[in-house]
């Protein structure tokens, strides 16, 4: 992580424009590297990449490892071959800034699927053997994935028909497939190994995709920043394959769930859901979970993120039972034994940690072992006293920053830049105004300067900030469920204008790779 100053960019793939609904893996976001390049933006974070479950959350994946078949571009397909154009002749009216997850799914995942099918019977000889491949390098999480997701389909379908209120696996499924016997298991990949290839090709289109793209952003000197959640959703194929690393009982039922106490995101705590790791049990095993899942990550991105990293010195442990996260308990974690295993077998590695909540001096010297920058969030810089005035001592404010962090306008819990200026009291607004020593005629690039003019060695702005995006254009409002994650960029806003003023505010702050001063016809 030593390095160049940069600046970077907080935007995920899903709301990139264009005409299927849902942003993808196609020429938009080859043009948006472009713009990126313009910007003299050389670092692009994104949320995970895998494929969504409950909430459509990015957070609530169906696995830790695969990717999400949404993002795969039905334009490479057509120009691979492995889908007819007649099949998207009559594209529907898709809405253009927002993602309706229902509509897409029901169009394009009987696109993918045939896609599928056509590539297993007819594909060209290089690509199936590439296929193979892939299939060798990705089968400690392929083969179980792509079962899963198989029964998942079987089981949900079912459950619809029979009006059942819970589909999960450790509730609705066989008790058999369930627990994995092995009878059941091979009874029903036999009967249905067809869908199962299929959703193994799916993944290979995916990875395919993502792996060309990335290599367009290297080529440009752009770093891809990826996001690893440190629990995984209760409903994977993560806990459903290794389950004995987790806290379940005998029914596959989770004993205690994550989730952080009161903030500033929510009076009663955030209860997640995600069922907790059985630490005894992945230390026994060397941590060779956490090895392999680093790894894996590290194979399609430059830098991890790690939410919630204060989970590794200590988690918020709540009982099942309990609907709200108030009655949780602080348990330490292994995070010095799980990094100093993850350093010895892999060496180095490139992790922002997000610090943010309750951060205790623990923490902080377990992030500082490793030398991981934390995050500063400038949205948190403006508190004060009873009499208004600044507490100038908050770890959020430029003055107090020291090199080895990322700083951010706000991230995707927060609301946009300008929706949380407009939100906030009167009093706030003013100290922000006398902070930045500005009217607030132009307030959220001014915030981005502050940003960019920091001694933070990262300054990573959501794209939603950079385009002066109010309140709708928020992506996540936490510990709510429905319309999240489904902010879509207009097309064309993405601009030479924009792209002018933040490759301006890169220069004079010392932010280019390859220091350029910009000329006003650039």
């Amino acid at each position: 992580m030593v390095g160049e100053r940069r600046a970077g960019v907080l935007f995920h793939p899903v709301s990139l424009p264009g005409s299927y609904g849902i942003g993808d893996l196609g020429g938009e976001a080859y043009r948006f590297i472009d713009f990126l390049e313009r910007a003299g933006i050389t670092l692009w974070q994104v949320l995970p990449l895998g494929p969504t479950g409950y909430g459509e959350s990015p957070y609530q994946c169906l696995s830790t490892f695969a990717g999400n078949p949404l993002l795969i571009s039905i334009d490479r397909l057509l120009e691979q071959g492995d889908l007819p154009a007649r099949m998207v002749e009559h594209i529907p009216d898709f809405p253009i800034c927002t993602v309706d997850y229902a509509r897409v799914r029901s169009w394009k995942e009987p696109l993918l699927r045939h896609a599928a099918g056509r590539f297993l019977d007819s594909g060209n000889a290089s690509r199936l053997e590439a296929f193979g491949k892939f299939c060798e390098e990705k089968v400690s999480w392929l083969n179980d994935f792509a079962l899963f997701t198989t029964i998942k389909e079987f089981y949900d379908a079912k459950a619809e028909e029979e009006g059942a209120e819970d589909a999960s696996w450790n509730v609705y499924w066989d008790k058999a497939l369930a627990l994995r016997d092995s009878e059941a298991l091979e009874a029903f990949s036999a009967e249905h190994q067809r869908e199962i290839e299929e959703h193994m090709v799916l993944q290979f289109f995916f990875y395919e995709q993502w792996q060309e793209l990335k290599a367009y952003a290297n080529e440009r000197e752009i770093s891809i920043i990826g996001d690893i959640p440190i629990f995984v959703s209760p409903d994977s194929s993560d806990i459903w394959a290794e389950r004995h690393l987790f806290l379940t009982d005998e029914k596959a039922m989770p004993t205690h769930v994550a989730g952080v106490p009161p903030d500033y995101f929510s009076p009663t705590g955030q209860r997640w859901g995600n069922p907790l790791y059985d630490w005894d049990a992945m230390r026994k095993e060397g941590f060779s979970w956490w090895i392999h899942r680093i790894k894996a990550m590290l194979d399609v991105v430059d830098i991890i993120r790690i939410d919630h990293f204060r989970g590794f010195e200590a988690y918020w442990k709540i009982p099942v039972k309990e609907k709200t996260a108030v009655k949780g308990k602080w348990v330490k974690a292994p995070g010095k034994e799980l990094f100093d295993a993850v350093i010895k077998r892999l060496g180095p590695i490139p992790i922002l940690a997000e610090d943010l909540g309750v951060i205790t001096p623990e923490v902080v010297r377990l992030r500082d072992r490793y030398a991981f920058p934390g995050m500063k969030v400038l949205q948190f810089a403006f508190e004060h006293d009873r009499d208004g005035n600044l507490t100038a001592t908050n770890g959020f404010l430029p003055h107090t920053y020291d090199k080895n962090c990322v700083v951010y306008t706000g991230t995707h819990d927060n609301d946009t830049t300008l929706g949380w200026y407009r939100s906030i009291s009167d009093t706030e607004r003013d100290l922000v105004r006398r902070y930045l020593a500005r009217p607030d005629d132009d307030v959220v690039w001014d915030l981005i300067r502050t940003a960019y003019a920091s001694v933070a060695k990262y300054a990573i702005i959501p794209m939603q900030d950079f385009l002066v995006l109010n309140t709708d254009a928020r992506m996540n409002l936490p510990s709510t469920i429905g319309g999240n994650w489904s902010w879509r960029m207009t097309p064309g806003v993405a601009n030479d204008w924009v792209a002018g003023r933040a490759r301006e505010l890169a220069w004079l702050y010392g932010r280019l790779t390859r220091p350029k001063q910009p000329r006003p016809e650039e």
